[in-house]
């Protein structure tokens, strides 16, 4: 049985990795068929295979996927034929069924780890295709399968996306891994990419050494969880937990990053983002008729950085964190209305104008897009780069 989306994939009970060589493709299946051996589906899969033919319009030609794999020896990798689709099921659907007709097209994600790579990889691509997947034209339903570190596994998920119509996306670090995921895909006729083998072979080429051909997670690469960085960033989190909002002015100086910005306007999270990667991060909220602590004016002014916001996404935000507060109701508050909303960005922008070194970052985008552009600018200030950049050593 396979799992995916949220359900993890784990590795082969005894612990060990499966390192064949990757199999050849072969179509001789006389002598096979009486080594047949059927499994037990899944049923999310049987209900995945109902909804793709219902709404596709198709049936799964099982001539193009009971061929085997087979290994270098001849013997099969995997014996089991692909799964029928039924046939004339009067049974009733659940809403689940209903979700996977009216669903889109399903992409695959395989990894050898926890999957963190294809994952991100895919949603940055998918960013390309905003335009239409927010309005529903062209819907995608992404799967993702971790841990997959034997070859069984592996061709189960290229069978299954062979039934779906699904495109498989692959990050494998063993290089007969994912050749057995190149030749399975062209086998069934999948279209498949695979994210880490090109990159993988241009920096192996550009350093002039081999590999290692192991996940990130495999227990040969596995180093002592207490490490330096380890600390480090735990450091960081508890520094940037004790000085959010601005409490503890006194400790500013000892921050790599110092964010300030009227209330809402994005401070906490992007601090919590940077301090899990190994910033100390303090912020100190603007508000008028309230003095700035002054040791706000004193630390380096290359490492303060200015958050503003449009107005009306201020609004917004405001209102909602007002009403899980409940003081949207009979409580009278001009926190936000937008007479004061805008007021209280001009405050601000005095005070960022009066401190031309500050950086104003407008945080209209994701935390992780603001942070590049703090990390940016932190490091070249800090280096004095000719170009901008962020610079970290292995």
């Amino acid at each position: 049985m396979i799992c995916s989306s949220s359900l993890r994939v784990s590795g082969s009970g005894s612990g060990t990795r499966n390192s064949p060589s990757p199999p050849a493709i072969s179509d001789n299946s006389d002598d096979s068929q009486s080594q047949v051996r059927r499994i037990k589906a899944s049923p999310q899969l049987n209900r995945w295979s109902r909804a793709r033919s219902i709404r596709s319009g198709r049936k799964l030609d099982r001539s193009a996927v009971s061929t085997e794999l087979r290994d270098k020896s001849g013997s099969p990798v995997r014996s089991e034929p692909e799964i029928e689709l039924p046939k004339g099921d009067s049974r009733s659907w659940s809403s689940d069924d209903e979700k996977e007709v009216n669903g889109g097209k399903p992409i695959f994600m395989v990894s050898d780890g926890t999957g963190w790579t294809a994952e991100h990889a895919v949603n940055a691509a998918l960013g390309q295709f905003d335009y239409c997947l927010v309005d529903r034209v062209c819907p995608v339903n992404t799967h993702l399968f971790s841990g997959i570190d034997d070859v069984e596994k592996l061709m189960e998920i290229v069978k299954q996306a062979a039934k779906e119509g699904a495109m498989v996306v692959y990050t494998l670090a063993e290089p007969s891994m994912a050749q057995f995921a190149k030749q399975a895909c062209q086998h069934w006729g999948v279209a498949s990419s695979d994210i880490l083998g090109p990159i993988t072979e241009a920096i192996a080429g550009h350093l002039g050494v081999s590999p290692s051909g192991l996940s990130r997670w495999a227990p040969e690469r596995q180093k002592s969880p207490l490490s330096e960085e380890y600390f480090r960033r735990i450091e960081a989190i508890e520094f940037t937990i004790k000085q959010d909002d601005g409490a503890l002015p006194r400790n500013l100086h000892m921050a790599d990053i110092v964010l300030t910005g009227v209330s809402r306007s994005g401070k906490t999270p992007l601090s919590i983002y940077l301090a899990q990667k190994g910033y100390k991060v303090a912020n100190v909220p603007i508000v008028m008729n309230i003095d700035l602590p002054s040791t706000l004016f004193e630390v380096n002014p290359e490492k303060v950085f200015a958050l503003t916001i449009n107005p009306v996404v201020l609004q917004s935000i405001r209102r909602a964190r007002a009403k899980t507060l409940g003081m949207d109701g009979e409580l009278k508050t001009n926190y936000c209305d937008m007479d004061y909303v805008k007021e209280e960005l001009e405050y601000a922008g005095k005070i960022f104008a009066q401190n031309p070194v500050w950086p104003v970052i407008v945080t209209s985008k994701a935390i992780e897009e603001t942070a590049v552009i703090v990390l940016r600018l932190y490091h070249d200030r800090k280096n004095r780069c000719s170009m901008p950049r962020i610079s970290k050593r292995y």
